[in-house]
């Protein structure tokens, strides 16, 4: 067995989050249906933490076992050739044996976007929040 490690890219607006769930899709069942394809092998992919739905992600860090021989480059290549536009492996490789995602992380960054002006963007209308009116940057600052 083998444990590689991925890193992930993904728009999340189309699916109901990072994590597996019953009635809905999400991005771990999305990459684990095209690592079937790829192994042959039911793969359990962990990630590093949960997204809810419709968040982005431009580094989810996310670790499979696996017996399949593909060097990471390939497993790169073929999940990407395979996997919806909105989702991207940006980087494979194997780790060690007791790497876990969720485990052997460091820390997580979040960003929060507010676009402060009077009108709306056509751009980044789904990757901000439009506020048109002044905002306290005190207060705020005060508030986190």
């Amino acid at each position: 067995m083998r444990n590689i490690k991925l890193t992930i890219e993904y728009d999340g607006r189309e699916y109901s989050g990072w994590q597996r769930q019953k009635n809905a899709v999400s991005v771990q069942e999305t990459i684990e249906a095209a690592l079937e394809k790829i192994t042959s092998e039911k793969t359990i992919l962990f990630g590093s933490g949960r997204t809810d739905s419709g968040v982005h992600a431009p580094g989810q860090v996310a670790n499979f076992k696996t017996s399949s021989q593909l060097s990471p480059v390939k497993f790169q290549k073929g999940l990407n050739s395979i996997l919806p536009s909105d989702i991207v492996i940006t980087c494979a490789e194997a780790v060690s044996m007791d790497f876990h995602a969720q485990y052997s992380a460091n820390g997580k960054i979040y960003v929060y976007k507010i676009l402060n002006r009077s009108c709306r963007t056509a751009i980044d209308r789904n990757r901000v929040w439009h506020v048109d009116n002044n905002l306290n940057i005190g207060d705020m600052k005060k508030a986190s």
